[in-house]
């Protein structure tokens, strides 16, 4: 499933009692879940392969792909959180939010 599938569930952010949650659908945790259980796979991999004393370039290249499939959860969790809980808090009124978004922009990015 990509991520224009993964958007067209329903998800949604709301307060209770001033705690903000998501609320993903069963679809999009599963597709997360699945994703992060290759990504810890991934690292206890990489754990086995520095205890191996395997070539550093070989190591990194391993890094590198637990790096972008990271990055692959990051994007589907942004696109969710920007057309549900972005839009949602702005039209609660909520101007805040863009300053919010702009911190995790930029955490992302580094």
């Amino acid at each position: 499933m990509d991520t224009s599938e993964e958007s067209n569930n329903s998800e949604s952010c709301c307060s209770i009692n001033s705690e903000r949650k998501s609320h993903h659908s069963p679809e999009v945790k599963k597709n997360l879940a699945s994703r992060l259980n290759r990504v810890e796979g991934q690292i206890r991999g990489i754990k086995g392969l520095i205890e191996k004393d395997t070539y550093c370039d070989d190591v990194i290249t391993q890094i590198a792909a637990v790096q972008s499939a990271l990055n692959g959860v990051s994007k589907i969790l942004l696109e969710g959180h920007l057309k549900h809980c972005i839009v949602e808090r702005v039209q609660e009124g909520d101007k805040e939010v863009v300053d919010e978004l702009l911190t995790t922009i930029k955490r992302l990015m580094k």
